[in-house]
């Protein structure tokens, strides 16, 4: 009786204890979008980690309006945590690693802040929601926290790269924001 009391505490305490893995933690950023000035263009950007595992995955949910209607815009991850002056700062695309390119030419069909083209409704409206595994919220190698921090551009033209072709990665710089740790 005692050698099977110990086997069943001893599966009690495995099935117990099997759904206690490590919790995940919750890694949230945000930016607010704001368009060149007279454009009318404003929105919000939402990210959500929910793990640092293997694969770590960021969801990525954008809104933005005042866009002409029907319009389709490239959507970037920027380099730089920085709007000012007229959205240049922002610098490249954000592709982090020994072998990243920021030059939206140099390596298409992809850089690592690469996001879906935002496309407006019948109210100019552009709305999104894009899981990646490009990036992490997180501290490591993919971050968009580095030492410079990173920003989303909205281009006034749509990135081609997303469809295969190689350059005309977005065009001019519509909107811009600087990604905040929450």
């Amino acid at each position: 009786m005692k050698n099977q009391n110990s086997w069943l505490f001893a599966i009690g305490f495995l099935v117990l204890t099997s759904g206690c893995a490590k919790e995940s933690k919750l890694h949230r950023a945000t930016a607010t979008i704001a368009g060149v000035q007279g454009s009318g263009v404003s929105g919000h950007v939402e990210m959500v980690q929910t793990s640092d595992g293997v694969v770590p995955t960021v969801l990525v949910t954008m809104e933005v309006s005042g866009l002409e209607p029907g319009s389709v815009h490239g959507c970037h991850i920027h380099e730089n945590g920085t709007c000012e002056p007229n959205f240049s700062a922002a610098g490249g695309h954000l592709d982090p690693g020994p072998y990243g390119m920021s030059n939206p030419d140099g390596n298409h069909p992809f850089h690592m802040g690469d996001l879906p083209n935002l496309v407006a409704d019948d109210n100019g409206v552009a709305k999104f929601e894009h899981r990646t595994s490009r990036i992490t919220i997180s501290d490591g190698p993919l971050t968009i926290f580095d030492d410079n921090g990173s920003s989303i551009i909205v281009h006034v033209d749509p990135d081609l790269g997303t469809t295969g072709q190689k350059g005309g990665a977005g065009g001019a710089r519509l909107a811009c924001g600087v990604i905040e740790r929450r």
